[in-house]
């Protein structure tokens, strides 16, 4: 079994879709898809304009995930979508690669410590961390 058939048997164990028009029935999921669109817009990430002759644009591709809580139950369905960034090559598309990311040792961290004093955790979810990028190049997704 190759790495696409083992991620599409997740994906159906899990309920969630591979690819919008396996989502485009729910309306769980289609107004997951709509929040998105809406948050993308609040936030002025993109303008939407015409493809200059010779730019070549990077593919946007709709992810599904369900979010459960501690018991199993669901808590949200999520829909983000995201570039096709793999791809590009460096030094051709890109100069550099910026990804926010936690370190499972500073988790780690933080968990123990709110353990040994007493702390409460919450669950943070960031839909907009890509937002605090700065590009030095124009980008064109389609």
């Amino acid at each position: 079994m190759d790495q696409t058939e083992c991620e599409r048997l997740l994906f159906a164990i899990n309920e969630e879709p591979w690819n919008f028009n396996d989502a485009k029935e729910s309306k769980e999921w289609t107004q997951a898809c709509v929040e998105e669109i809406s948050s993308i817009e609040k936030n002025h990430t993109w303008d939407l304009v015409g493809l200059p002759t010779g730019a070549k644009p990077i593919g946007l591709k709709w992810v599904f995930k369900i979010q459960q809580n501690s018991d199993g139950s669901i808590n949200k369905h999520k829909a983000r979508l995201v570039a096709k960034g793999y791809v590009q090559r460096h030094g051709v598309d890109f100069d550099e690669v910026f990804a926010i990311v936690a370190r499972t040792e500073t988790i780690r961290l933080i968990i123990a410590l709110a353990v040994a004093r007493g702390w409460e955790v919450h669950h943070l979810d960031v839909k907009t961390e890509f937002l605090h990028g700065e590009l030095k190049e124009r980008v064109y997704v389609s």
